[in-house]
């Protein structure tokens, strides 16, 4: 057992004391979305047959579905700032809350594997924004945002996960396997790396040993959770195109892309470069945005468009009050959005979440 069992264990008694697990506040299913006629499911949607989390979600062919055999599409937004804060910044109920006022049904929170493992107190922060999003009807991907390199040095956004990453998600996993509503992406941003050793592992090309995306599934598995697992391609986690000759071996697994408005990430790239995966797999664009500074939210309008056509999920950065190169959706911390955030409050908003 994780020394963080406990706290996991009175999160969700609380949880469930206040009637909370399972309930369909502030979420979607894929048939309420625009255009998700567009695409077109594949799978089998009966429960019966389906390994899951309690009260999670389980994949079939293209689609995702809840534990009561509904599609189901998320969208939501992301939450930076407990990858480089222990503690992070302007974290409460009410800010999840007004996430869930723009029709949100997930978020998605960017953790440190260093502050996992060797900061007093860390743990039970995170656990704290678990309950606090669940409790105003998101659910949540837990994002492995910034790693060490398998060392006791201070994390950041490296080329790919390293043996303390290994650490990291057998703690994670064994900490939420009782909760579905809990997704794990495994690594944020994947990026200078062949894709034999984005999915086996091996030398990183600069200085340490990557452990790779199969390792990295197999270890939350081993750990018994069953719980929605995400994975980002390379690239920064945009290009999806190697994964039909470098799939991960398992269920339950969703693809995740980061679509930025950079030259050679532009709309007629998408196709080929993780829109043909929706086809097969279910695929959730975890980041998008302009980093260009220009405050033009066309590039978002765009994304989502696009994947409401292929059926993608998305979460869009980022819920943070900063500026338009960051890029920030708000710009103060009572939820008034920029005009990116205008266009991604106004997509949330027509799903009827």
């Amino acid at each position: 057992m994780s020394p963080h069992t406990s706290t996991n264990v009175r999160r969700i008694a609380l949880v469930f004391s206040l009637g909370l697990f399972g309930c369909d506040v502030g979420r979607t299913s894929a048939a309420s979305a625009p255009n998700a006629s567009v695409s077109t499911r594949t799978g089998d949607a009966s429960p019966a047959n389906a390994t899951m989390a309690p009260n999670g979600y389980y994949t079939s062919g293209n689609t995702i579905y809840r534990y009561d055999g509904t599609p189901h599409q998320f969208h939501g937004v992301d939450r930076p700032s407990l990858e480089w804060s222990p503690i992070g910044e302007n974290l409460s109920l009410g800010d999840y809350q007004k996430m869930a006022g723009w029709g949100a049904n997930v978020v998605r929170i960017a953790l440190n594997q260093a502050f996992w493992l060797r900061t007093a107190g860390y743990p039970q922060t995170v656990d704290q924004q678990v309950t606090w999003a669940e409790m105003a009807g998101l659910d949540v991907i837990l994002d492995l945002h910034w790693s060490d390199r398998g060392t006791t040095g201070t994390a950041a956004q490296q080329r790919m996960a390293d043996s303390n990453s290994k650490i990291f998600w057998r703690e994670v996993a064994d900490a939420y396997e009782s909760d579905g509503r809990v997704l794990f992406e495994l690594y944020n941003e994947p990026h200078d790396v062949s894709w034999d050793v984005w999915l086996d592992g091996g030398a990183s090309g600069d200085g340490f040993t990557v452990v790779g995306m199969q390792e990295l599934y197999d270890t939350v598995r081993g750990e018994g959770a069953q719980n929605l697992v995400v994975i980002g391609g390379l690239e920064n986690a945009y290009d999806l195109s190697g994964v039909p000759s470098f799939r991960v071996k398992g269920e339950n697994i969703a693809y995740a892309t980061h679509p930025y408005d950079f030259p050679n990430k532009s709309a007629s790239d998408w196709p080929s470069a993780w829109g043909f995966l929706a086809k097969t797999d279910p695929v959730i664009v975890t980041e998008f945005g302009v980093t260009n500074g220009s405050c033009d939210a066309s590039y978002d309008s765009q994304v989502i468009s696009y994947s409401d056509s292929v059926g993608a999920s998305w979460t869009g950065w980022a819920w943070y009050v900063k500026d338009c190169s960051f890029p920030s959706l708000i710009t103060d911390w009572n939820g008034t959005p920029s005009a990116a955030g205008a266009v991604v409050r106004a997509a949330l908003a027509a799903y009827g979440g």
